[in-house]
Protein backbone atom coordinates (compact mmCIF):
# COMPACT_ATOMS: atom_id res chain seq x y z
CA UNK A 1 0.00 0.00 0.00
CA UNK A 2 1.19 3.51 -0.76
CA UNK A 3 1.44 6.19 1.91
CA UNK A 4 -1.44 8.69 1.94
CA UNK A 5 -0.96 12.00 0.15
CA UNK A 6 -2.30 15.20 1.64
CA UNK A 7 -3.20 18.71 0.49
CA UNK A 8 -3.13 21.65 2.88
CA UNK A 9 -5.59 24.50 2.30
CA UNK A 10 -5.08 28.00 3.67
CA UNK A 11 -7.87 30.57 3.80
CA UNK A 12 -6.44 33.80 5.14
CA UNK A 13 -8.72 36.62 6.28
CA UNK A 14 -8.10 40.08 7.66
CA UNK A 15 -7.59 38.80 11.23
CA UNK A 16 -7.84 35.02 10.93
CA UNK A 17 -6.47 32.01 9.06
CA UNK A 18 -8.62 28.96 8.38
CA UNK A 19 -6.82 25.76 7.44
CA UNK A 20 -7.64 22.18 6.52
CA UNK A 21 -5.73 19.02 5.64
CA UNK A 22 -7.23 16.75 2.97
CA UNK A 23 -6.22 13.22 2.09
CA UNK A 24 -6.29 12.64 -1.65
CA UNK A 25 -8.34 9.70 -2.81
CA UNK A 26 -11.82 8.59 -3.73
CA UNK A 27 -13.18 10.80 -2.23
CA UNK A 28 -11.21 13.72 -0.78
CA UNK A 29 -11.28 13.30 3.00
CA UNK A 30 -10.78 16.16 5.43
CA UNK A 31 -8.44 14.86 8.11
CA UNK A 32 -7.80 18.03 10.10
CA UNK A 33 -9.16 21.55 10.17
CA UNK A 34 -8.94 24.62 12.32
CA UNK A 35 -8.57 28.35 12.62
CA UNK A 36 -6.23 30.97 14.02
CA UNK A 37 -8.37 33.83 15.27
CA UNK A 38 -7.77 37.43 16.39
CA UNK A 39 -4.32 37.77 14.79
CA UNK A 40 -2.52 40.83 16.13
CA UNK A 41 -4.44 40.88 19.43
CA UNK A 42 -3.26 39.64 22.84
CA UNK A 43 -5.76 36.75 22.98
CA UNK A 44 -4.87 35.08 19.66
CA UNK A 45 -5.87 31.41 19.65
CA UNK A 46 -5.58 28.32 17.45
CA UNK A 47 -8.59 26.02 17.41
CA UNK A 48 -8.30 22.62 15.73
CA UNK A 49 -10.09 19.34 15.14
CA UNK A 50 -7.76 16.44 14.29
CA UNK A 51 -9.59 13.47 12.80
CA UNK A 52 -6.36 11.47 12.50
CA UNK A 53 -5.67 11.48 16.25
CA UNK A 54 -9.30 12.01 17.30
CA UNK A 55 -8.29 15.20 19.11
CA UNK A 56 -9.61 18.71 19.28
CA UNK A 57 -8.68 21.75 21.30
CA UNK A 58 -7.89 25.42 21.57
CA UNK A 59 -4.33 26.63 22.10
CA UNK A 60 -3.13 30.10 22.99
CA UNK A 61 -1.04 31.47 20.16
CA UNK A 62 1.48 34.26 19.61
CA UNK A 63 0.84 36.03 16.30
CA UNK A 64 1.44 39.76 16.20
CA UNK A 65 1.03 40.01 12.40
CA UNK A 66 0.26 37.78 9.38
CA UNK A 67 3.92 36.82 8.85
CA UNK A 68 4.43 35.65 12.43
CA UNK A 69 1.05 33.91 12.33
CA UNK A 70 2.09 32.01 9.20
CA UNK A 71 5.41 30.91 10.69
CA UNK A 72 3.80 29.88 13.97
CA UNK A 73 1.19 27.91 12.02
CA UNK A 74 3.90 26.10 10.04
CA UNK A 75 5.70 25.31 13.34
CA UNK A 76 2.47 23.84 14.67
CA UNK A 77 1.85 21.85 11.50
CA UNK A 78 5.32 20.33 11.57
CA UNK A 79 4.45 18.79 14.93
CA UNK A 80 1.27 17.21 13.54
CA UNK A 81 0.93 13.77 12.04
CA UNK A 82 0.36 13.98 8.29
CA UNK A 83 2.18 17.21 7.51
CA UNK A 84 5.24 15.34 6.21
CA UNK A 85 3.04 13.85 3.47
CA UNK A 86 1.67 17.21 2.30
CA UNK A 87 2.37 17.47 -1.43
CA UNK A 88 0.85 20.90 -2.11
CA UNK A 89 -0.68 23.95 -0.47
CA UNK A 90 -3.72 25.75 -1.83
CA UNK A 91 -4.41 29.38 -0.92
CA UNK A 92 -7.54 31.47 -1.22
CA UNK A 93 -6.52 34.72 -2.94
CA UNK A 94 -9.34 37.24 -2.73
CA UNK A 95 -8.44 39.42 -5.73
CA UNK A 96 -7.20 37.90 -8.98
CA UNK A 97 -8.31 40.60 -11.44
CA UNK A 98 -8.14 38.99 -14.90
CA UNK A 99 -7.23 35.47 -13.76
CA UNK A 100 -10.00 33.00 -14.52
CA UNK A 101 -8.46 29.75 -13.22
CA UNK A 102 -6.37 28.68 -10.21
CA UNK A 103 -2.65 28.64 -10.93
CA UNK A 104 0.74 27.88 -9.43
CA UNK A 105 1.99 30.61 -7.12
CA UNK A 106 5.17 31.47 -9.02
CA UNK A 107 7.40 34.44 -8.31
CA UNK A 108 5.89 36.09 -11.38
CA UNK A 109 2.41 35.75 -9.88
CA UNK A 110 3.60 37.10 -6.51
CA UNK A 111 5.08 40.14 -8.28
CA UNK A 112 1.76 40.69 -10.02
CA UNK A 113 -0.16 40.39 -6.75
CA UNK A 114 2.15 43.00 -5.22
CA UNK A 115 1.30 45.36 -8.07
CA UNK A 116 -2.45 45.02 -7.57
CA UNK A 117 -2.41 45.45 -3.77
CA UNK A 118 -4.12 48.89 -4.14
CA UNK A 119 -7.20 47.02 -5.45
CA UNK A 120 -7.49 45.05 -2.20
CA UNK A 121 -5.26 46.38 0.60
CA UNK A 122 -7.38 44.58 3.20
CA UNK A 123 -6.59 41.03 2.03
CA UNK A 124 -3.81 40.77 -0.55
CA UNK A 125 -0.84 41.74 1.68
CA UNK A 126 -1.80 39.04 4.19
CA UNK A 127 -2.30 36.42 1.50
CA UNK A 128 1.05 37.27 -0.09
CA UNK A 129 2.75 36.92 3.31
CA UNK A 130 1.22 33.46 3.76
CA UNK A 131 2.47 32.25 0.37
CA UNK A 132 5.94 33.71 1.00
CA UNK A 133 6.15 32.13 4.45
CA UNK A 134 5.42 28.65 3.11
CA UNK A 135 7.85 29.22 0.22
CA UNK A 136 10.63 30.22 2.61
CA UNK A 137 10.07 27.26 4.92
CA UNK A 138 9.24 24.67 2.24
CA UNK A 139 10.67 26.03 -1.03
CA UNK A 140 10.01 22.83 -3.02
CA UNK A 141 6.38 22.51 -1.94
CA UNK A 142 4.02 23.52 -4.80
CA UNK A 143 1.56 26.25 -3.91
CA UNK A 144 -1.62 27.04 -5.83
CA UNK A 145 -3.45 30.37 -5.80
CA UNK A 146 -7.25 30.04 -6.00
CA UNK A 147 -8.90 33.34 -6.91
CA UNK A 148 -12.17 34.48 -5.37
CA UNK A 149 -12.84 36.72 -8.36
CA UNK A 150 -12.50 33.96 -10.98
CA UNK A 151 -16.11 32.72 -10.71
CA UNK A 152 -17.40 36.09 -11.90
CA UNK A 153 -15.26 36.44 -15.02
CA UNK A 154 -18.28 35.38 -17.11
CA UNK A 155 -20.28 38.47 -16.14
CA UNK A 156 -21.31 40.48 -19.20
CA UNK A 157 -19.56 43.79 -19.74
CA UNK A 158 -22.67 45.75 -18.78
CA UNK A 159 -22.47 44.19 -15.30
CA UNK A 160 -18.75 44.93 -14.95
CA UNK A 161 -18.74 48.56 -16.07
CA UNK A 162 -18.81 51.31 -13.44
CA UNK A 163 -20.47 54.60 -14.48
CA UNK A 164 -17.35 56.76 -14.03
CA UNK A 165 -14.99 58.21 -16.68
CA UNK A 166 -14.00 55.52 -19.16
CA UNK A 167 -10.26 56.00 -18.59
CA UNK A 168 -10.56 54.21 -15.25
CA UNK A 169 -11.97 51.11 -16.91
CA UNK A 170 -8.75 50.90 -18.90
CA UNK A 171 -6.89 50.84 -15.58
CA UNK A 172 -8.88 47.85 -14.37
CA UNK A 173 -11.43 49.74 -12.27
CA UNK A 174 -14.58 47.65 -12.67
CA UNK A 175 -16.88 45.25 -10.86
CA UNK A 176 -15.01 42.02 -10.09
CA UNK A 177 -17.12 40.34 -7.43
CA UNK A 178 -15.93 38.05 -4.66
CA UNK A 179 -16.98 34.96 -2.67
CA UNK A 180 -16.22 33.08 -5.88
CA UNK A 181 -14.84 29.95 -4.23
CA UNK A 182 -18.00 29.69 -2.15
CA UNK A 183 -20.21 30.25 -5.18
CA UNK A 184 -18.35 27.67 -7.27
CA UNK A 185 -18.78 25.12 -4.48
CA UNK A 186 -22.48 25.96 -4.08
CA UNK A 187 -23.10 25.43 -7.79
CA UNK A 188 -21.38 22.04 -7.70
CA UNK A 189 -23.46 21.07 -4.67
CA UNK A 190 -26.66 22.32 -6.28
CA UNK A 191 -26.02 20.09 -9.28
CA UNK A 192 -25.23 17.13 -7.00
CA UNK A 193 -28.35 17.63 -4.90
CA UNK A 194 -30.88 18.77 -7.51
CA UNK A 195 -29.45 17.81 -10.88
CA UNK A 196 -28.11 19.61 -13.93
CA UNK A 197 -31.43 21.18 -14.83
CA UNK A 198 -31.55 23.09 -11.53
CA UNK A 199 -27.89 24.13 -11.76
CA UNK A 200 -28.46 25.41 -15.31
CA UNK A 201 -31.58 27.32 -14.37
CA UNK A 202 -32.04 30.82 -12.95
CA UNK A 203 -30.30 30.81 -9.58
CA UNK A 204 -29.64 33.42 -6.91
CA UNK A 205 -26.90 32.53 -4.43
CA UNK A 206 -26.93 34.38 -1.08
CA UNK A 207 -23.62 34.08 0.77
CA UNK A 208 -24.53 35.78 4.06
CA UNK A 209 -21.85 35.87 6.73
CA UNK A 210 -19.36 38.38 8.11
CA UNK A 211 -19.00 39.27 4.46
CA UNK A 212 -22.27 39.18 2.56
CA UNK A 213 -23.07 39.15 -1.14
CA UNK A 214 -25.52 37.89 -3.74
CA UNK A 215 -24.79 36.38 -7.13
CA UNK A 216 -27.14 35.95 -10.07
CA UNK A 217 -26.31 32.76 -12.00
CA UNK A 218 -27.85 31.43 -15.23
CA UNK A 219 -26.72 28.38 -17.21
CA UNK A 220 -24.09 27.89 -14.51
CA UNK A 221 -22.43 31.26 -15.18
CA UNK A 222 -22.29 34.40 -13.07
CA UNK A 223 -24.33 37.24 -14.57
CA UNK A 224 -23.99 39.75 -11.76
CA UNK A 225 -22.93 40.06 -8.12
CA UNK A 226 -23.30 42.69 -5.43
CA UNK A 227 -19.66 43.14 -4.45
CA UNK A 228 -17.74 45.35 -6.85
CA UNK A 229 -14.20 46.64 -7.26
CA UNK A 230 -13.65 45.74 -3.59
CA UNK A 231 -15.44 43.48 -1.10
CA UNK A 232 -16.78 46.60 0.66
CA UNK A 233 -19.49 47.12 -1.98
CA UNK A 234 -23.00 45.72 -2.17
CA UNK A 235 -24.99 44.46 0.81
CA UNK A 236 -24.58 45.68 4.37
CA UNK A 237 -22.29 43.26 6.24
CA UNK A 238 -21.01 42.64 9.77
CA UNK A 239 -18.66 45.64 9.83
CA UNK A 240 -18.73 46.83 6.18
CA UNK A 241 -21.17 49.44 4.99
CA UNK A 242 -21.90 48.02 1.56
CA UNK A 243 -23.15 50.52 -1.02
CA UNK A 244 -23.42 54.12 0.21
CA UNK A 245 -23.87 57.56 -1.33
CA UNK A 246 -20.43 58.50 -2.78
CA UNK A 247 -21.14 62.09 -1.75
CA UNK A 248 -20.60 60.98 1.83
CA UNK A 249 -16.85 61.02 1.22
CA UNK A 250 -16.67 64.76 0.54
CA UNK A 251 -19.31 65.52 3.18
CA UNK A 252 -17.28 63.87 5.94
CA UNK A 253 -14.05 65.38 4.62
CA UNK A 254 -15.61 68.84 4.99
CA UNK A 255 -17.59 68.33 8.19
CA UNK A 256 -15.13 66.17 10.15
CA UNK A 257 -11.88 66.58 8.19
CA UNK A 258 -11.98 62.81 7.70
CA UNK A 259 -9.05 61.45 5.70
CA UNK A 260 -9.24 58.75 3.03
CA UNK A 261 -7.62 56.28 5.46
CA UNK A 262 -10.16 57.10 8.18
CA UNK A 263 -13.03 56.76 5.72
CA UNK A 264 -11.70 53.39 4.55
CA UNK A 265 -11.49 52.17 8.14
CA UNK A 266 -15.02 53.39 8.86
CA UNK A 267 -16.70 51.63 5.92
CA UNK A 268 -14.72 48.40 6.38
CA UNK A 269 -14.46 47.96 10.16
CA UNK A 270 -16.89 50.28 11.92
CA UNK A 271 -20.07 50.10 9.83
CA UNK A 272 -22.65 47.48 8.88
CA UNK A 273 -24.33 45.60 11.74
CA UNK A 274 -21.77 46.99 14.19
CA UNK A 275 -22.23 50.57 13.09
CA UNK A 276 -26.04 50.52 13.22
CA UNK A 277 -26.35 48.51 16.45
CA UNK A 278 -23.39 50.16 18.21
CA UNK A 279 -23.02 46.92 20.16
CA UNK A 280 -22.11 43.90 18.01
CA UNK A 281 -21.22 42.75 14.51
CA UNK A 282 -22.61 39.27 15.26
CA UNK A 283 -26.12 38.55 14.00
CA UNK A 284 -26.68 36.06 16.84
CA UNK A 285 -26.14 38.79 19.45
CA UNK A 286 -28.45 41.19 17.64
CA UNK A 287 -31.29 38.66 17.31
CA UNK A 288 -31.08 38.06 21.06
CA UNK A 289 -31.18 41.79 21.86
CA UNK A 290 -33.61 43.14 19.27
CA UNK A 291 -36.69 42.87 21.51
CA UNK A 292 -35.26 45.35 24.02
CA UNK A 293 -32.72 47.29 21.93
CA UNK A 294 -34.08 49.31 19.01
CA UNK A 295 -30.56 49.70 17.59
CA UNK A 296 -30.15 45.92 17.32
CA UNK A 297 -33.63 45.63 15.79
CA UNK A 298 -32.85 48.27 13.18
CA UNK A 299 -29.54 46.59 12.28
CA UNK A 300 -31.31 43.25 11.66
CA UNK A 301 -34.13 44.94 9.77
CA UNK A 302 -31.77 46.84 7.47
CA UNK A 303 -29.74 43.71 6.71
CA UNK A 304 -32.88 41.76 5.77
CA UNK A 305 -34.34 44.66 3.79
CA UNK A 306 -31.22 45.16 1.69
CA UNK A 307 -30.93 41.45 0.97
CA UNK A 308 -34.62 41.29 -0.01
CA UNK A 309 -34.13 44.21 -2.43
CA UNK A 310 -31.08 42.50 -3.92
CA UNK A 311 -33.00 39.28 -4.55
CA UNK A 312 -35.74 41.24 -6.31
CA UNK A 313 -33.21 43.06 -8.48
CA UNK A 314 -31.43 39.86 -9.48
CA UNK A 315 -34.69 38.08 -10.26
CA UNK A 316 -35.27 40.92 -12.74
CA UNK A 317 -31.76 40.53 -14.19
CA UNK A 318 -32.32 36.79 -14.61
CA UNK A 319 -35.77 37.17 -16.12
CA UNK A 320 -37.30 35.11 -13.34
CA UNK A 321 -36.12 32.75 -10.62
CA UNK A 322 -36.00 28.99 -10.20
CA UNK A 323 -33.73 28.45 -7.17
CA UNK A 324 -32.62 30.56 -4.20
CA UNK A 325 -29.72 29.26 -2.12
CA UNK A 326 -28.75 30.54 1.34
CA UNK A 327 -25.19 29.93 2.56
CA UNK A 328 -22.61 31.44 4.91
CA UNK A 329 -22.74 31.73 8.69
CA UNK A 330 -25.96 33.78 8.72
CA UNK A 331 -27.54 32.17 5.68
CA UNK A 332 -27.01 28.66 7.05
CA UNK A 333 -27.85 29.22 10.71
CA UNK A 334 -30.32 32.08 11.15
CA UNK A 335 -33.90 30.97 10.34
CA UNK A 336 -35.44 34.31 11.46
CA UNK A 337 -33.24 36.19 9.01
CA UNK A 338 -34.14 33.89 6.11
CA UNK A 339 -37.84 34.19 7.00
CA UNK A 340 -37.74 38.00 7.01
CA UNK A 341 -35.77 38.16 3.78
CA UNK A 342 -38.29 35.95 1.98
CA UNK A 343 -41.38 37.60 3.45
CA UNK A 344 -43.53 39.33 0.81
CA UNK A 345 -41.58 37.73 -2.05
CA UNK A 346 -44.53 35.56 -3.01
CA UNK A 347 -44.91 37.57 -6.21
CA UNK A 348 -41.58 36.03 -7.30
CA UNK A 349 -42.81 32.55 -6.44
CA UNK A 350 -40.97 32.32 -3.09
CA UNK A 351 -42.91 30.66 -0.27
CA UNK A 352 -41.15 29.26 2.80
CA UNK A 353 -42.23 26.34 4.94
CA UNK A 354 -41.74 27.77 8.44
CA UNK A 355 -41.10 24.38 10.08
CA UNK A 356 -38.51 23.35 7.51
CA UNK A 357 -36.89 26.77 7.81
CA UNK A 358 -36.76 26.55 11.63
CA UNK A 359 -35.09 23.13 11.34
CA UNK A 360 -32.46 24.38 8.83
CA UNK A 361 -33.61 21.72 6.38
CA UNK A 362 -31.88 21.37 3.01
CA UNK A 363 -35.04 22.55 1.26
CA UNK A 364 -36.94 25.22 3.22
CA UNK A 365 -39.52 26.22 0.61
CA UNK A 366 -43.11 25.01 0.76
CA UNK A 367 -44.26 22.29 -1.62
CA UNK A 368 -46.44 24.91 -3.34
CA UNK A 369 -43.53 27.34 -3.87
CA UNK A 370 -42.63 27.90 -7.53
CA UNK A 371 -39.07 28.74 -6.44
CA UNK A 372 -37.06 26.08 -4.61
CA UNK A 373 -35.32 27.66 -1.63
CA UNK A 374 -32.34 25.72 -0.30
CA UNK A 375 -29.82 25.94 2.52
CA UNK A 376 -26.41 24.61 1.46
CA UNK A 377 -23.42 24.69 3.79
CA UNK A 378 -20.59 26.19 1.84
CA UNK A 379 -17.04 24.84 1.97
CA UNK A 380 -14.36 27.12 0.54
CA UNK A 381 -11.57 24.89 1.85
CA UNK A 382 -12.86 21.85 -0.05
CA UNK A 383 -13.14 23.99 -3.18
CA UNK A 384 -9.49 25.02 -2.74
CA UNK A 385 -8.47 21.37 -2.36
CA UNK A 386 -10.36 20.43 -5.53
CA UNK A 387 -8.66 23.29 -7.38
CA UNK A 388 -5.22 22.09 -6.28
CA UNK A 389 -6.01 18.60 -7.56
CA UNK A 390 -7.10 20.10 -10.87
CA UNK A 391 -3.97 22.25 -11.31
CA UNK A 392 -1.48 19.58 -10.26
CA UNK A 393 -3.25 16.61 -11.84
CA UNK A 394 -3.86 14.73 -8.61
CA UNK A 395 -6.46 11.97 -8.87
CA UNK A 396 -9.29 13.03 -6.55
CA UNK A 397 -13.04 12.80 -6.65
CA UNK A 398 -15.10 15.95 -6.33
CA UNK A 399 -17.12 14.16 -3.70
CA UNK A 400 -16.52 14.62 0.02
CA UNK A 401 -17.51 12.81 3.19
Amino acid sequence: MTDPVHILTINGGSSSIKFALYQIGEPLVRMLHGKIDRIGLPDTSLEFNDRIRNQQGINSFVASDPKSAANSLIDWFERQHGFASVKAVGHRVVHGMKHTEPMLATQELLDELHRIVPFDPEHLPREIELIKAFRQRRPKLPQVACFDTAFHHTMPRVAKLLPIPRRYDAQGVQRYGFHGLSYAYLMQELERLAGAQAANGRVILAHLGNGASLAAVRDGHSLDTTMGLTPAAGLMMSTRSGDIDPGLISFLARSEQMTAEQFDRMINRESGLLGISETSSDMRDLLEREAEDVRAAEAVALFCYQTKKGIGAYAAALGGLDTLVFAGGIGENAPPVRLRICADLGFLGIELDELRNAENAQVISADTSRVVVRVIRTDEELMIARSVCHVLGFDASIKDI
